[in-house]
């Protein structure tokens, strides 16, 4: 797999993009990694990118980042295409794109063929999946606050919660 994103890739991904909470962010958002110029280690990317070595090494495993170049003594660098690469990794994670839905997206980009139509499909997809998760959790706080209304949240052995969860 080639790292480097065709030059039509490179653009403008930062402005439209903007940082969001999520479970298990690192408290350096991806959003604030500054591309070095030339080739850097993987502790200097870590560093950069806020992400953890094993995180790097993860997306090295499942191929969505390509084996880097490496030094004499073995010491991996990545270059400003494979920072980049990172960068558009880790802000895909940010989003709730999955690796699967990631691997789809740098296929299509990879290829240097792509269109703005074949990325659309793959966000809307996304989007449609991250609105059932929504409305699923909007249904799962209803039911939480239809079953701790009837709580005292007292002393008491009973409780009505635990009845509704042992309820049939």
């Amino acid at each position: 797999m080639d790292s480097a994103f065709p030059d039509r890739a490179r653009h403008r991904l930062g402005p439209y993009i903007r940082s969001v909470v999520t479970t298990g962010s690192s408290e350096k958002s991806a959003m604030t990694f500054t591309v070095a110029r030339g080739s850097i280690k993987r502790g200097e990317l870590a560093r950069r990118s806020g992400c953890n070595l094993e995180t790097i090494r993860y997306y090295e495993d499942v191929g969505l980042m390509p084996p880097p170049a490496r030094t004499q003594a073995g010491h991996r660098l990545y270059r400003e295409d494979d920072q980049r690469r990172l960068r558009f990794i880790l802000r895909a994670r940010e989003l709730g794109f999955s690796i699967a839905e990631i691997r789809s997206l740098l296929s299509i980009i990879d290829s240097a063929e792509y269109t703005c139509g074949e990325v659309y499909a793959l966000t809307q997809a996304h989007l449609r999946s991250v609105s059932a998760k929504i409305a699923d959790l909007k249904k799962l706080e209803q039911t939480l606050k239809t079953i701790s209304k009837g709580c005292a949240a007292g002393s008491a052995p009973e409780c009505p919660i635990v009845d509704a969860l042992i309820a049939d």
